[in-house]
């Protein structure tokens, strides 16, 4: 999930919530769209292998 932020940069957020905290986890933050959606991508290729 990724979110704008006010600062203009772009954040990723864990789909599911933390059980403890209640919150998403924050999973980094990038200064432009692109580089947010190439790491997301990164990130669910390592979850599945």
């Amino acid at each position: 999930m990724i979110r704008k932020l006010k600062s203009g940069e772009y954040r990723i957020y864990s789909r599911k919530k933390d059980p403890k905290t209640n919150r998403r986890k924050n999973l980094g933050t990038f200064q432009s769209m692109e580089e947010a959606k190439k790491h997301e991508r990164a990130i669910q290729y390592f979850k599945h292998h």
